[in-house]
């Protein structure tokens, strides 16, 4: 077996809605929007976000987001208005954790070994 990609996919209960908070959270609109339930985000490094509607799955979720300045996400959710007071670090990593508007967990990740996230 060859896998080739990894898509995270995140539930909520209004597309429209989280449409508009993914994109000012991610700073643009959706790459793709393939049916009428379903809005993508692809990265620069490979992997997808995908927003979709399913409001009884909707704040159940959670992903992570591997970031190259982990100072820069946080001054940018704060503009936002997004809580930014849970932040931790190790040796290997600093993270922040929020929450989109149906409460599904966002991880931000910046890795302090560059070579284990890319």
């Amino acid at each position: 077996m060859s896998i080739n990609n990894a898509i995270a996919s995140v539930a909520v209960k209004d597309l429209k809605s989280a449409v508009i908070w993914y994109e000012a959270l991610l700073g643009r609109p959706p790459d793709s929007t393939p049916m009428p339930e379903l809005a993508e985000w692809k990265f620069e490094h490979g992997g997808w976000l995908q927003v979709y509607q399913l409001a009884e799955r909707a704040g159940s979720g959670s992903f992570t987001l591997a970031v190259s300045n982990i100072e820069e996400v946080v001054a940018h959710v704060e503009k936002l208005g997004i809580d930014a007071t849970q932040r931790s670090s190790g040796a290997m990593v600093k993270t922040l954790m929020i929450g989109d508007l149906d409460g599904n967990h966002i991880a931000f990740s910046e890795p302090l070994d560059k070579s284990i996230a890319r």
